[in-house]
C-alpha cells in the first residue's frame, strides 16, 4: 500500500444528508466510527466545513464550557544528542556535532529557578536519546537524578516528564520492564507523562518518518502501563505530512480505545489531546520534498482539530492547539474549532523552533489571556492535570492587563 500526502488524497463526495446525519449523531452524544470521521475529514465545501466547526464548538461548550485554560510552565530539553534519526526532526544531533548540547545540573537548576520566579507550576522535561546518559552504568539512575535534582530544590513543582519513547529507551538499556521504569520515576517525583513520540499511530507511516522509534503497540503499551500505575498522560498527533485521513482516524481511534480502557478501570488516563502540525522548514530534505511544504496549513489543522473534538470529546475532553506551530493567531482561531485550552507559556522551546516554526518560543501570561479575551471567552490558569489554580492569581493578572490595555472581556 502506498502512502500519499494529504494534499494528494482524493476527496470522496458525500451528500450533505450523510454529513448532517453524522453530525446529528455526534450532537446526540454518540461516538462516531473511524469511517465517519474519515468522511468528515474529506469534506471540502465551505458550508459543510462550517457545519463541522459549529458542531465541534457546540460539543466543546457542552463538554467543558466556555472557559479557556492555560498552564504556566517551562520546557527543559536537557539534551539534543540522540541515537535516532527521525526524518522530520531538525532538533537531534550526534555527540560532537555542531549544535549538540547536554545541559549540566547547574544549568537545569538555573532554568528551573527562573521558571519558578516567573510563576511556573510545571516543568516539562524531555530530551534526545543519549546513549551516554548513565550514572554507574545505569540509564535509569541518570533520569532519576534529573528528577531528584528538580524535586529536592522545588518540591511543589509538577514534573511532566519523559515520553513513552524515553521510557522504552531506559528499559532497553537497563534490562527493565516499562512498569519498573515508570514506577521508579513516579516514586522520584514525576507527576505525569507527555504523550509525545506518538507521531501517527500507524506502523506504515512510522516506518517512513521514524523507523527507529517504538512501534504503535509499544507506544500504547507504555502509556497504558503509566495509566495502570496511576500516572496520567497527555496525547498528541503529528499531522500534515504523509499520513492520510484514514490513518489519522486510526490514530484517534487508538487514543479513544486507550482512554476508554483507562476510564473503565477507574484511572485518570489521558488528560488532553494536542494536535502538532508538521513544521518542515529545517527538517531533513527527503521529508521536506515528500511533504512539499515548510509550514502547517491552518485550514487542514483546524478541520482535524474539529473532527478530533467530535470523535474524542466524550472521552478526552480537553483539546489544545500548538501556538508554537500555528502562531498565536492560529491557535486562538482553533479555540472556535473545538479547542478549550491554549497550552503553556513554555518559556523556551527548541524542538519545533529548530524545525523552523514561526510561532515563537515563549509566551507571556498576559499575551495568552488577551488572546483568549479577543474571542469573548473567559481565561483561567490551570495546573498540569487541569486542576484550578487560585483565582486570586487570575484576578491579579487581569488587573495588570486592565491597567495597561483597558478592561478585558469577562
Amino acid at each position: 500500500m502506498t502512502i500519499h500526502p494529504l494534499s494528494a488524497h482524493s476527496s470522496q463526495a458525500y451528500s450533505s444528508h450523510t454529513v448532517d446525519a453524522i453530525l446529528d449523531r455526534a450532537l446526540a452524544g454518540q461516538d462516531l466510527t473511524e469511517a465517519e470521521g474519515v468522511i468528515l475529514l474529506q469534506q471540502t465545501e465551505a458550508e459543510t466545513i462550517a457545519a463541522i466547526r459549529e458542531t465541534a464548538d457546540r460539543l466543546r461548550q457542552r463538554q467543558v464550557g466556555e472557559v479557556v485554560t492555560y498552564v504556566v510552565n517551562r520546557n527543559i530539553n536537557f539534551t539534543n544528542i540522540c541515537e535516532q534519526h527521525c526524518s522530520f526532526c531538525a532538533f537531534r544531533r550526534d555527540a560532537g556535532e555542531a549544535g549538540a548540547y547536554w545541559l549540566n545540573e547547574a544549568a537545569i537548576l538555573e532554568k528551573t529557578a527562573d521558571a519558578v520566579n516567573r510563576g511556573a507550576t510545571e516543568i516539562c522535561m524531555q530530551g534526545g536519546l543519549n546513549p551516554e546518559a548513565k550514572i554507574d552504568g545505569s540509564m535509569l539512575n541518570y533520569y532519576l537524578q534529573l528528577v531528584k535534582l528538580i524535586k529536592q530544590a522545588f518540591p511543589d513543582l509538577h514534573l511532566h516528564a519523559f515520553s513513552p519513547q524515553e521510557v522504552q529507551f531506559i528499559a532497553r538499556e537497563d534490562g527493565l520492564s516499562y512498569a519498573e521504569v515508570i514506577a521508579a520515576l513516579q516514586t522520584a517525583g514525576v507527576g505525569s507523562m507527555p504523550g509525545t513520540a506518538a507521531e501517527v499511530l500507524n506502523d506504515e507511516v512510522r516506518r517512513v518518518i521514524c523507523p527507529e522509534k517504538i512501534n504503535t503497540a509499544t507506544w500504547l503499551e507504555v502509556v497504558e502501563t503509566a495509566h495502570r500505575l496511576g500516572m496520567p498522560t497527555t496525547s498528541t498527533m503529528l499531522s500534515g505530512h504523509i499520513e492520510t485521513p484514514v490513518q489519522q482516524m486510526q490514530h484517534l481511534g487508538a487514543l479513544r480505545s486507550l482512554q476508554q480502557a483507562a476510564v473503565k478501570r477507574g484511572d485518570r488516563g489521558i488528560t488532553e489531546f494536542i494536535l502538532l502540525p508538521f513544521v518542515g522548514q529545517e527538517a531533513p530534505k527527503p521529508i521536506r520534498r515528500r511533504v512539499g511544504r515548510d509550514q502547517p496549513v491552518l485550514t487542514d489543522a483546524l478541520l482535524l482539530m474539529a473532527v478530533a473534538r467530535i470523535f474524542l470529546g466524550n472521552w478526552i475532553v480537553n483539546h489544545q492547539p500548538s501556538w508554537v506551530k500555528l502562531g498565536l493567531n492560529g491557535a486562538t482561531t482553533a479555540l472556535t474549532w473545538g479547542c478549550n485550552d491554549i497550552g503553556g507559556t513554555l518559556m523556551e522551546e527548541h524542538i519545533t523552533s529548530m524545525a523552523g516554526a514561526k510561532g515563537g518560543t515563549c509566551m507571556e501570561v498576559d499575551t495568552l489571556r488577551q488572546a483568549i479575551y479577543s474571542i469573548g471567552r473567559p481565561a483561567q490558569q490551570r495546573d498540569t492535570v487541569y486542576g484550578k489554580i487560585d483565582e486570586k492569581i487570575d484576578e491579579k493578572i487581569d488587573r495588570k492587563i486592565s491597567a495597561s490595555n483597558g478592561n478585558p472581556m469577562n
